[in-house]
């Protein structure tokens, strides 16, 4: 690439010893002020060719990448020597970055590029070597540190010469970051402890502390460069410099404990020291004050612990998880276990033979194993002679020197369980004897009772055989129920009629009232007691007398085959309980024979009485239908002879003067005269026309009477229609209104034209309407006002009927519409009254309602509801 020059070397060589020359100046390597020098030496014709071939060696060895740069004046880069480092270094090879410069530029990391360039602005501005430390990313995306250093020289025609060299500086970096990450992480741990930190010299001058200013009891100002016995009192500056001095000539940890006056009162403190350097230690100040007094009370907590220990009522014990060896007893556990203390301890409790169930150590064990402690478990325990304790236990593993121990609390529950146990017996008596009452009460079949009785009495003694023996009509004996262990032998249905062998066993019932043997064969009795003993083999048992009318009736007995038994009072007192139940049961049975009897005469009187009564019912119905025929027959001849009047009557009010007859003086005739008769009859009009009323009234009371008598019977008779209930009512109102007109009266209707269907009688309706009305017209003067109104309400549709007329009594108006024979001085007529009967009648048949309210100050408000039309009416028509 260069030509030779005139000392024979090539212009290459030249090159690569200026530049390596130049490196070795820059990099500390030589001593040289100027490169030139060096390039000047390297020129003459008596320079070794050995010291060239290892400047060109060294080159080719040096941990980096040397280069020489020429920067033309216009901005172009000519790479005048790369070495070729810049493999290893670039991933280059050195032809590639002769060829183009900017490669390498390229290869700067993103981050560091801005500094890069930063770094060879201010070189060129100042002419000072160039350094720079950065990252790379090679071709193959490796991250490397460079570093960068280079001699900058500005040639005569302004070209700047850059020669240096660039080194691999990532392993550098790295430890430098671990270094950093160490030191920040050190530092991290260092202001972390929240202790006091102090570096003092072997003679207690304080060289440097760290620690937060509020722990410091003067500023850290007044402390530097001090001694201990400028700032502490005596004592502790005495046991501060015993500790420095131990610390330095024993080269490890030494500690000392001291107190010291402060604001907050008298505090303790601890000091740990360690060599940190030449005649210095590092002390580390803590303080203890809290871990002091934790340790006075845990000292006293102890002391507490020891005693309630000792003086609790409750047995503990504190034994080896392992082995169950015991370490401690309390005396408690001593007076329970019977044990003397040198017996227990050393011991274990298998050695002691505790344990009534070994296997309840197990359950023990797996229990603390699985949550670290049991609470009132409930095992059975051998005291020394043999007595069986039961106990709740409770129990935790603690750490005794290392040791896993159990220390266990034991409560003697067994006066507790022995007083559960008789109170479970209690209640099954209680119960037994409940029920037996129970059965008494509610059944009449006295074996059923008696059967069910040994058997359940049997369960609870859990005795070998119960029986029950009586009386019979003839004088013997004999056994009716029984339950017996089909081992043994059955007494049921064993009978006797000896005379003397029961008078026997009566004596032994009654002068006893209990008959207890606890083991036959050491008990004096007859040799047939003995051979009925035998024969039934009988070791104990117990008896008691079923007393009827204070009269041994019979006997409830339990035996026990298996071998002696001792009775418990209990016992005795369920057979005494349960023999007093069973007299009367057999009383009641008794009572129960004698009203069987009773019954069926009882019976046979019924029946007879029936028959009587039957006949007397037949009669009673003759009678009602002969009651029938006759009111009918009077009812319709009464009717009939009425009408006849009322044609009468009324034929002659209109008879005319130049009729069959004629009225006499004038217009108001005192005599009538009929056609072909000798004489003449004097009547006034106004008694003619009281005749008529009075024959209407009695004709309306006749079929109100008639047909009160059918509805009585048959129900009300209607023929409903599926109508609009405005237009019913409208059409009503104007069949009434000659009704209304004759007694001066006004009817306001009110009703609404959208009214919905019903489904009613048109012709029942209109007589209610008529009979409301008529009851106010005829309990009031003319000129009355009627107002006619109506409302839906759910599924019903009410009419209401207003006047202005009198009013009524709240007793008036429950009982207007009853039927009732109104007293003789009531405003109300018996006719009316039955039709305001009927009225009723009526409207229940339609499935309505039907009263009459009576206002305040004046008149009075009858209402009636009827149901709306349905939707399957509607369909049907």
């Amino acid at each position: 690439m260069f030509a030779a020059d005139s000392d024979g070397l090539s212009s290459t060589t030249t090159v690569k010893m200026a530049i390596i020359a130049r490196i070795t100046l820059v990099a500390g390597f030589a001593k040289a002020q100027k490169v030139d020098e060096i390039v000047k030496l390297l020129h003459k014709p008596d320079f070794p060719q050995g010291n060239r071939t290892l400047l060109e060696k060294i080159a080719a060895n040096l941990p980096g990448m040397i280069f020489q740069v020429l920067q033309r004046r216009d901005g172009s880069e000519f790479v005048m020597y790369v070495s070729s480092g810049c493999r290893q270094l670039y991933e280059l090879e050195p032809e590639h970055i002769q060829a183009d410069l900017q490669v390498l530029h390229q290869l700067v990391h993103p981050q560091d590029a801005q500094a890069f360039t930063e770094s060879v602005d201010v070189a060129k501005a100042t002419l000072s070597p160039w350094r720079w430390e950065g990252r790379i990313i090679t071709p193959s995306g490796k991250i490397k540190w460079i570093q960068g250093v280079s001699q900058l020289e500005q040639q005569a025609n302004g070209d700047w010469l850059w020669e240096g060299l660039v080194m691999d500086i990532t392993d550098r970096k790295q430890v430098e970051e671990q270094l950093r990450h160490s030191e920040m992480r050190y530092k991290a741990i260092v202001n972390a402890i929240p202790d006091l930190m102090f570096r003092l010299s072997r003679d207690g001058e304080y060289l440097d502390l760290k620690a937060d200013e509020p722990s410091l009891l003067l500023p850290k100002e007044e402390i530097l460069g001090k001694k201990v016995e400028d700032l502490l009192p005596p004592d502790v500056a005495v046991i501060s410099q015993e500790a420095i001095a131990r610390t330095l000539d024993s080269q490890s940890l030494q500690t000392c404990e001291y107190q010291l006056a402060t604001p907050l009162g008298v505090r303790d403190y601890e000091a740990r020291l360690v060599v940190s350097g030449t005649d210095e230690v590092l002390a580390i100040v803590r303080d203890i004050t809290e871990r002091k007094q934790g340790e006075a009370q845990l000292q006293s907590l102890a002391q507490k612990y020891a005693k309630a220990f000792r003086c609790s009522p409750d047995p503990i014990s504190l034994s080896t998880l392992e082995e169950g060896r015991y370490i401690e007893v309390n005396d408690s556990f001593i007076r329970l276990s019977d044990f003397e203390r040198n017996e227990v301890i050393g011991h274990t409790s298998f050695e002691l033979n505790m344990w009534v169930n070994q296997r309840d150590r197990l359950t023990l064990l797996q229990q603390l194993q699985m949550t670290g402690f049991v609470r009132n478990l409930e095992i059975e325990f051998r005291a020394k002679y043999g007595k069986i304790i039961t106990a709740q236990v409770s129990a935790e593993i603690i750490d005794l020197e290392n040791i896993p121990c159990i220390i266990a609390v034991i409560h003697d529950i067994t006066e507790r369980k022995q007083a559960e146990a008789q109170l479970r017996l209690t209640a099954q008596r209680d119960r037994l004897l409940t029920e037996t009452l129970a059965r008494i009460r509610s059944s009449l079949n006295l074996d059923q009772i008696l059967q069910t009785t040994v058997t359940e009495v049997r369960q609870f003694l859990q005795a070998d055989r119960v029986f029950i023996g009586l009386n019979d009509r003839q004088g013997g004996a004999n056994t009716v129920a029984e339950s017996v262990n089909p081992q043994y032998p059955a007494v049921l249905g064993w009978t006797t009629d000896d005379q003397s062998y029961l008078q026997e066993l009566k004596n032994l019932l009654i002068t006893n009232s209990v008959r207890l043997v606890e083991d036959v064969n050491k008990t004096v009795v007859s040799a047939k007691i003995r051979t009925h003993y035998q024969q039934f083999q009988t070791r104990a048992t117990l008896a008691v007398p079923i007393m009827l009318n204070n009269e041994l009736f019979g006997a409830l007995v339990a035996n026990q085959c298996s071998g002696p038994r001792q009775w418990q009072n209990i016992e005795i007192d369920l057979l005494q309980q349960i023999s007093e139940q069973l007299a009367i049961a057999i009383q009641q049975a008794q009572l129960y024979q004698e009203l069987a009897t009773l019954n069926c005469s009882l019976e046979r009187q019924v029946e007879e009485r029936t028959a009587q009564l039957q006949q007397k019912m037949q009669e009673i119905e003759g009678m009602q239908r002969v009651k029938d025929v006759v009111l009918h027959t009077i009812a319709h001849d009464l009717r009939t002879a009425v009408m006849g009047n009322l044609m009468v009557l009324k034929n002659l009010l209109k008879t005319q003067s130049l009729g069959t007859g004629e009225w006499e003086l004038g217009k108001e005739p005192t005599a009538y005269r009929v056609p072909n008769s000798q004489s003449f009859i004097s009547v006034s009009r106004s008694v003619i026309e009281r005749m008529i009323q009075g024959n209407d009234r009695q004709l309306g009371m006749i079929d109100s009477l008639l047909e009160i008598h059918s509805c009585e019977g048959q129900g009300i008779n209607l023929r409903r229609e599926l109508v609009h209930f405005n237009t019913l009512l409208n059409s009503i109102t104007k069949d009434l209104q000659p009704i209304l007109n004759q007694n001066q009266a006004i009817l306001n209707n009110l009703v609404l034209e959208d009214l919905p269907l019903v489904m009613a009688d048109p012709m029942q309706l209109q007589k209610v309407l008529a009979n409301l009305l008529t009851y106010s017209l005829q309990n009031n003067p003319p000129g009355l006002t009627f107002t006619l109104k109506t409302k839906v309400e759910g599924n019903r549709i009410r009419t209401v009927i207003e006047d202005n007329g009198i009013t009524m009594s709240k007793l008036e108006c429950d009982r207007l519409f009853d039927l009732y024979i109104p007293e003789p001085q009531a405003c109300c007529s018996t006719s009316i009254a039955l039709k305001m009967y009927l009225s009723r009648q009526v409207i229940q048949a339609h499935g309505g309602e039907i009263g009459v309210i009576s206002h305040r100050k004046r008149g009075l408000s009858f209402w009636f509801t009827l149901p709306l039309a349905t939707p399957s009416s509607t369909t049907r028509l």
